[in-house]
């Protein structure tokens, strides 16, 4: 039976309390473990005084830092329920969740709140600065319980009074304590209601497949209101008494940079489209030129020179990197095989935010190439109704699954089979040692005129390792597929629309003869703007046709 997460993090903190725990990278806020449970316990206090019970509904939307940590553990060491909103969806979108959510309480920061505010929410008694905890707006009861808080606060705990021995937070692992927005919606919002349970095999997922060193370090790059980067970057490497740096400013390449050779991370958690940015600009231009392509698989020249690249790369991410934990979208080949061909401790991982959100995983030692992990722990992967090459709809049934959606019951029934199985939406195949292969999205499966099935994505791996192209998605028009490109803007810097449009239809040429017949492609149209993309940075493919 699996752990309760709250009970990791108990023994954690009461073991490691003069240790670092939580820092906001270059500013002063820091708390060690023993400060992290005082300020979960000042919560509280705050908690019941402003009457909230368990299973109340509390909604957390900020950008990463150490008090939206602190906010989101108190929580759901209370035994309410986090309401985690994105940050950057837009402000009608957040009021209209927090009302769907039926959220009590609010906990915000200002690069929401500086939007937000105009906007009318009527079901929260409270609205909660994420900098300070401090009373942004709130009802006269409200207002009150603010200003005898610390008061109450020391008459339930004196001074010295809170001990690590003292520390025992857990829950009832299968109640609600996390409903997660996969959207911005304002039609029929899917909130994926998970259970301490999901949380907690989540986490002992990651100790199992990707040990954490004790005091090591963690540099949170991806949103914490998106479950991968909360599971991967801040809960599982936490609980296993790790360091988290979180990025409060905008992630640049420069800062990120900057904060990975400063933090020197054990691991670290992207998903494929910044490494494969960084492969392009850094990497790419070294191998490919003559003598190092000539040499790359020498056994003595080609070993010094892979070796080279593999140190370049690990010390511009700090030079302790343990893991290279990638996972949201497709990985390029040609940026895997080049990580794989140096010895980078790459592994893929497969999950969605109905798995809290871990499907697949496996650690570097045991990646096989192309895969996404073996099925992780307490957890059954199948394939369902699979053709001729094994290839079928994967489920998916164990301890990391969804309760449902939150007051959706139709989107519920249609997210399990009639015995028990979640659909992914996701289509794939399992090789003997069950390895998970995805070859695409169901949705996105396009049937060809002879009846072959055609997944788009594997068009676009190709089409993205083109010269000029920095992006890209096939679509369907008229029994035709159609490229869309957004150019590489340094690749096509300086460069007429015309010369742009010449080497595009290169492209094309080139693309299709890397591609099955059935799955030619009749042109390629250039996009002037980046494709919009989701908070995992995957295309919002419904968007373009």
């Amino acid at each position: 039976m699996t752990k309760h997460y709250l009970t990791y993090l108990s023994e954690i903190i009461a073991n490691h309390w003069d240790k670092p725990a939580l820092t906001n990278y270059g500013e002063e806020q820091e708390y060690t473990f023993g400060e992290l449970a005082h300020e979960i316990l000042r919560l509280h206090t705050l908690f019941r005084l402003l009457g909230i019970r368990r299973g109340d509904k509390i909604a957390l939307s900020g950008r990463n830092s150490a008090n939206w940590a602190v906010a989101y553990l108190a929580i759901e060491a209370y035994g309410a329920v986090v309401v985690s909103i994105l940050q950057d969806f837009k402000a009608a979108d957040i009021r209209h969740l927090v009302e769907h959510s039926d959220s009590k309480l609010m906990f915000v920061g200002p690069y929401v709140w500086k939007d937000l505010q105009a906007e009318e929410l009527p079901t929260l008694s409270a609205v909660i600065a994420l900098q300070d905890f401090s009373l942004i707006r709130g009802d006269q009861e409200a207002e009150h319980v603010f200003s005898v808080w610390a008061n109450e606060f020391q008459k339930e705990f004196p001074a010295e009074s809170i001990q690590p021995e003292d520390i025992h937070f857990e829950t009832d692992p299968d109640e609600l304590c996390l409903i997660n927005y996969t959207s911005g919606s304002m039609g029929s919002p899917k909130g994926v209601m998970l259970n301490a349970r999901s949380l907690s095999n989540n986490i002992e997922t990651g100790m199992d497949f990707l040990p954490a060193p004790v005091g090591g370090t963690v540099v949170s790059i991806l949103p914490m209101a998106h479950m991968f980067g909360q599971i991967c970057e801040f809960l599982y490497p936490l609980c296993s008494g790790c360091h988290i740096y979180f990025l409060v400013k905008t992630p640049t390449p420069t800062i990120l940079l900057k904060a990975l050779q400063a933090v020197q991370p054990y691991e670290v958690v992207m998903v494929p489209l910044v490494i494969e940015k960084i492969y392009k600009k850094n990497i790419a231009t070294r191998i490919s030129s003559g003598a190092i392509r000539l040499f790359w698989k020498a056994p003595v020249i080609g070993s010094i020179i892979r070796k080279k690249v593999k140190e370049t790369l690990n010390k511009s991410f700090g030079g302790q990197i343990r893991y290279f934990l990638l996972g949201g979208a497709a990985l390029s080949p040609e940026v895997e095989d080049c990580l794989l061909d140096i010895h980078f401790p790459l592994t893929v991982g497969y999950g969605m935010t109905e798995c809290g959100p871990l499907i697949g995983g496996n650690h570097p030692s045991k990646f096989k190439a192309r895969s996404c992990g073996r099925p992780v722990l307490n957890t059954e992967v199948k394939i369902d109704e699979p053709n001729e090459q094994g290839i079928g709809e994967i489920l998916v049934k164990g301890e990391n699954v969804m309760l449902g959606y939150y007051k959706n019951a139709s989107a519920t029934r249609a997210a399990f089979t009639a015995d028990g199985w979640m659909r992914t939406g996701d289509l794939g195949y399992i090789d003997k040692h069950q390895n998970i292969f995805l070859k695409g999205r169901n949705k996105t499966m396009i049937l060809g005129s002879s009846g072959q099935n055609i997944y788009p994505e594997e068009i676009e791996d190709k089409l993205n390792n083109l010269e000029g192209v920095s992006e890209s998605i096939v679509v369907e028009r008229e029994g035709k597929l159609v490229g869309l490109v957004f150019p590489d803007e340094q690749a096509t810097k300086g460069k007429a629309l015309e010369e742009i449009e010449r080497l595009m239809k290169e492209n094309l040429a080139k693309l299709n003869k890397l591609i099955p017949g059935y799955s030619q492609v009749s042109e390629i149209e250039i996009k002037e703007e980046p494709f919009e993309k989701t908070p995992k940075k995957s295309i919002k493919r419904f968007l373009y046709k």
